[in-house]
């Protein structure tokens, strides 16, 4: 029943090929690639034909299956000539002129091993050899039509679906069927005689595919080309081995055994000490690159990769020079580099370099004139050529420092210009592969050296920016201490006037000593704030009497100008102490100053609403709307001659940073009121404090 089954299904299957290649034969119109589709079914119909007449062991058959495969591989090498060109399409010919040799080894083979029906040993060996090279065909298929559809582009996969679908079930069945007989050392009648069944079904997704209209456009990938060939290698090494061995076991005699686990043992000691190798894998991908593309490099890959180095620090935290210095040494797959920049007199200095230990640089390693030794600033410096020419007119190692030349390691230097302007320089270490730079090289790392010079001029801007911003901090808190030094001259003036009148007053004597030490203390305490390093008296806003503080500040005004204090002396703010004397003291300086010498100032501090107001109130000349809306809070900006214009900004500043609001309500000719409003300390310690001493 079985055989039966097997016999009507390979013959099922040879109709439904047949039908299909001269139903699409009808169409041909000088299109290669449904020529080349017509003769693999009719190839696939006479395999089948072939199989349910005279078995699937005999000779015809076995010759039959290997067309099959052939013809398939070449509708599938078409696909690839369609889809990247007639030059591309005679390179990647060399992976599909492998599988085409393993084939005709193959074929060779079984017309060979029909020789040895009498001979039990060689047919053995033959069974053995011949299996494995089916396997490694049907392998090497199926990584093909893993790669077509792979390198195939999005808008021709729907297209190419089916077809690679039904090529990978045929192949897979294939791959199962001989697998088992390795194992086994015996063929599978179920799976032989199902194998027609197997082969209708692909018919049928084969025809259907056909009525999908799309046109396959297919790219090479370097990545998939590379590890393909590696396949082939691997797969070309192990069946070297397989028959080398295999002749030795038929040849025979005493040495036999030995000379077979010597080949082992050299060849795989060859292949583990080849395959690691950095220059062995080097010389490879030059090849491939060579040989089976139009560019040396595929630059989108390329350009990802060089964007992720720049803008990614990675695991080891690298600086931006050393990732400056990798991104351009992995386009040439160099092992380490240098990286120079401009310095003061313009020449290109040392700045950091990545994984080159070796390279000896003395006291003074550098390149005094860039523009002599890069031209037009383009150009890429291949070293090993200078250092033939070396002694040539006109040569550029005339302008190269010897310390760079007497350098073995040092393989190329890469100008980085911006804007036509010298940036920098990156040295590159000899790669692995000892090469000569080509064209290719040059435009890429052209390219590269502009790209990671904006990286450079960019992070050197955003280090001046700072600088500048630390410089700008710095006037800032100078501008303001100015102010306050401009208050405590004009304090220790009044006390210098007023010594030459009451000298002999013992009060007098006593109070200008107060002065004095509060006038040393706040200059002492303005020194501290200038220093970028310190941030002077600043602590965090805490509870604190309101009255005692003001009053203690207004005590020195008091000897140049009436400055009267009133309010509650129980309420507690929420404030930094030395913040609040020093946005006070500013408020009641500006108030003295506006006021006329018999008017005087008032300091108000009272409650509102769980708020703390301490208002400073002048019969001055005020101030107009616009000015205040305009100018008051803006520094440099006053309405006194010869006034700064810091004191309302730098107590707006102090303010707002403890978390309060400073308001100004002013008409011109009839004076000005600054309100502080900082939070009050309503703790329930302080509650019933306050209400007792209002009680009392």
């Amino acid at each position: 029943m079985l055989a039966f089954v097997g016999q009507w299904s390979h013959a099922i299957a040879a109709i439904l090929f047949g039908a299909f290649a001269l139903w699409n034969a009808r169409h041909i119109t000088g299109d290669t690639q449904l020529r080349a589709l017509v003769v693999a079914a009719l190839l696939t119909a006479f395999w089948a034909l072939a199989v349910a007449m005279n078995g699937s062991f005999a000779l015809i058959s076995l010759i039959a299956e290997h067309c099959r495969n052939l013809g398939w591989l070449a509708y599938m090498f078409l696909l690839w000539r369609q889809g990247t060109g007639d030059k591309r399409g005679r390179s990647i010919a060399v992976l599909y002129l492998a599988v085409g040799v393993v084939i005709f080894c193959c074929s060779i083979g079984d017309a060979v091993s029909h020789g040895f029906d009498g001979t039990p040993h060689a047919g053995d060996a033959s069974f053995f050899v011949l299996t494995l090279l089916r396997i490694m065909t049907s392998i090497a298929a199926l990584m093909l039509v893993h790669n077509m559809y792979t390198a195939a582009t999005p808008d021709a996969r729907a297209t190419l679906r089916l077809p690679m679908v039904a090529l990978a079930a045929m192949w897979s069945y294939d791959l199962n069927l001989y697998t088992i007989a390795y194992l086994t050392r015996t063929w599978s009648v179920e799976l032989l005689e199902l194998r027609g069944i197997a082969l209708a079904l692909i018919a049928l997704v084969i025809a259907l595919a056909t009525h999908r209209d799309g046109k396959i456009q297919v790219s090479l990938s370097r990545t998939i080309t590379f590890q393909s060939l590696s396949l082939v290698a691997i797969g070309a090494y192990l069946m070297l081995m397989v028959v080398v061995t295999s002749a030795l076991q038929i040849v025979g005699g005493e040495l036999a055994r030995m000379i077979q686990i010597g080949f082992i043992f050299l060849a795989s000691v060859s292949g583990l000490v080849l395959l690691p190798s950095a220059k062995f894998r080097a010389w490879f991908r030059v090849k491939i690159s060579k040989h089976f593309f139009q560019h040396r490099y595929d630059y989108r890959a390329e350009w990802l990769r060089f964007t992720d180095t720049l803008g990614q620090p990675g695991d080891a935290g690298e600086t931006l020079e050393a990732r400056v210095i990798k991104a351009i040494a992995d386009i040439t797959e160099s092992p380490g580099g240098l990286l120079l920049v401009p310095d003061e007199g313009g020449a290109l200095v040392p700045q950091a370099r990545w994984n080159w230990r070796s390279l000896d640089l003395p006291s003074r390693a550098q390149i005094d004139n860039p523009v002599a030794v890069f031209g037009d600033l383009r150009r890429v410096i291949e070293l090993d050529s200078e250092r033939v020419a070396q002694d040539a007119y006109g040569s550029i190692a005339r302008h190269l420092p010897l310390w760079l030349l007497d350098a073995p390691d040092a393989w190329a230097v890469v100008p980085l210009v911006h804007y036509d302007r010298p940036a920098g320089a990156v040295v590159l270490a000899r790669p692995a592969l000892n090469r000569t730079l080509d064209w290719e090289d040059f435009d890429l790392l052209r390219v590269a050296g502009r790209q990671v010079a904006s990286y450079l001029v960019e992070a050197r801007g955003q280090e001046a920016l700072s600088e500048a911003k630390r410089f700008d901090e710095f006037n800032r808190r100078f501008a303001f201490i100015m102010h306050d030094i401009k208050n405590l001259v004009s304090q220790l003036s009044l006390v210098t006037r007023n010594a030459e009148r009451h000298a002999d007053n013992p009060e007098f004597r006593a109070d200008m000593i107060a002065t004095l030490q509060s006038s040393t203390a706040r200059m002492n305490d303005l020194l501290a704030r200038l220093s970028q390093h310190n941030k002077g008296r600043n602590e965090e806003p805490r509870a604190t009497l309101a009255f005692p503080l003001v009053d203690q500040i207004v005590q020195a005004q008091r000897t140049r100008h009436p400055v009267l204090v009133s309010g509650d002396s129980s309420l507690r703010v929420i404030a930094d102490p030395a913040r609040l004397e020093q946005a006070v003291s500013h408020l009641v300086q500006n108030a003295i100053d506006a006021s006329n010498s018999m008017e005087p100032v008032i300091v108000l501090i009272k409650n509102v609403d769980d708020e703390i107001h301490i208002e400073v109130i002048d019969k001055g000349e005020g101030m107009s709307q616009t000015f205040i809306r305009e100018k008051l809070f803006k520094p440099f900006a006053s309405t006194k001659d010869g006034g700064f214009g810091i004191g309302a900004f730098e107590a707006r500043s102090l303010i707002v940073a403890m978390g309060g609001r400073l308001d100004v309500a002013s008409r011109e000719g009839e004076g000005t009121r600054f309100t502080i409003m900082l939070p009050a300390d309503l703790s329930e310690a302080h509650y019933f404090t306050s209400t007792e001493a209002r009680a009392a």
